[in-house]
């Protein structure tokens, strides 16, 4: 079948790869990280799985030619990593190191479909290898929202991550492999134990509930990078990412055909209300953006909402979005500029 996502964003065969979940690559702690050392003519990484950023002084990566420092770190999920950039040099960091931005080599240090945790947990596990930083820049939040949406009991104490059934799933077959009758666990014997307690009411909570959830954790972890960054004078900014619904209710034409495509591919999405829900909505991304801004004021860390400002600056018929969550290259370069000007960066 003939699909219009791969003739209007034809980049996206690329990310398809690049996201297979037969060549998925775990690693301790993170649960999961970018392929290492993936080449293609739309995205490359590193040996050890970040996205290369292009500026004035060719490309870097925490691999590469910046040992003497400083850097910029640009920290988030998928639309910080630039999933929909047609080329390493389009993504967000890029755009902000070889336009506006410049005087200070950018790093890309973001890991697909990552929530907050995973992006605090990436930073503790590879800042030895860091030159000085001097900005911290991080796009995230939404994950954080949709990931609260999961019934209660994947949530845990730190929140639910992508793919978190599967690890449950698998644990559980783990346990079970060791509860064996007769098997011996250090000279004694296991002991039954039942399967992990599932909730029987898998009900949604209301929009409330999951944005006071995802606020808290948010929280949690943006204390973790403050403290962090304290102790180098790095400034932190943290920006809400926002959803194509966040930023405009009526889309441009492109949007709309791939949009409406991925509601019926079952293979690459799922209809808007299953996946989002309540939380696709103008109002929600205005909630939940203020109850962060709460929370960073508290910190001292600057929050920037940016959904309205694209929505200011783009024109009806400008193409921003290859899905309802990542942005073409004309979006990445409009957030670009947004984002120097607003947290001053240039």
């Amino acid at each position: 079948m003939k699909l219009q996502r791969y003739e209007l964003t034809p980049q996206m065969k690329q990310y398809d790869d690049f996201d297979n979940r037969g060549h998925t690559r775990y690693l301790p702690y993170l649960m999961y990280f970018n392929h290492a050392d993936y080449r293609s003519d739309v995205l490359n990484t590193d040996r050890f799985g970040f996205r290369f950023t292009h500026g004035p002084g060719g490309r870097a990566a925490l691999d590469g030619d910046v040992a003497q420092g400083p850097v910029r770190l640009f920290v988030g999920s998928s639309v910080a990593l630039g999933i929909g950039a047609t080329s390493d040099a389009t993504t967000i960091p890029s755009y902000l190191w070889s336009r506006y931005a410049p005087s200070t080599p950018w790093l890309n240090f973001s890991g697909r479909s990552y929530n907050s945790a995973q992006e605090l947990i990436l930073m503790l596990l590879y800042r030895h290898l860091l030159p000085r930083v001097e900005e911290i820049v991080i796009l995230s939040g939404v994950n954080n929202l949709l990931l609260s949406r999961l019934p209660a009991w994947q949530q845990g104490e730190h929140g639910a991550f992508f793919y978190c059934n599967e690890y449950f799933q698998h644990m559980e077959q783990l346990r079970a492999h060791h509860r064996r009758p007769g098997r011996k666990l250090w000279g004694r014997a296991a002991r039954t134990q039942g399967p992990v307690p599932q909730a029987a009411d898998a009900a949604v909570p209301a929009l409330s509930e999951l944005i006071s959830h995802a606020t808290e954790l948010t929280e949690r972890h943006v204390d973790g990078w403050r403290q962090l960054a304290a102790a180098t004078g790095a400034r932190v900014s943290y920006v809400l990412t926002p959803l194509a619904p966040w930023v405009r209710e009526e889309p441009a034409e492109e949007e709309a055909t791939l949009f409406a495509e991925l509601d019926r591919l079952s293979g690459f999405g799922v209809p808007l209300d299953e996946m989002f829900g309540e939380i696709a909505t103008l109002d929600a991304g205005r909630q939940y953006a203020q109850a962060l801004r709460e929370v960073c004021g508290k910190q001292d860390v600057r929050f920037l909402e940016i959904a309205p400002l694209i929505a200011e600056a783009a024109g009806p018929k400008d193409w921003l979005f290859v899905d309802r969550g990542h942005f073409t290259d004309q979006g990445s370069d409009l957030f670009a500029r947004i984002l120097a000007d607003h947290l001053s960066l240039s």
